[in-house]
């Protein structure tokens, strides 16, 4: 019994989710498709500088 509430509990929720990810606003929005995707992860980086002499193969 317990099996059955289980795989019927995962199963309940992921439908859930696959509902509300299904009829989101955003899913029908074409101008979110031409912007570049925002990298936070990068805002602070700096820039890689150049080595000043090439490395020689050991």
């Amino acid at each position: 019994m317990i099996d059955l509430f289980a795989i019927g509990l995962s199963h309940g929720l992921i439908l859930v989710a696959m509902w509300r990810i299904i009829f989101r606003p955003e899913l029908d929005d074409e101008s979110m498709a031409a912007d570049k995707p925002v990298k936070p992860w990068l805002k602070n980086r700096q820039p890689q500088q150049e080595p000043q002499e090439p490395r020689a193969d050991a």
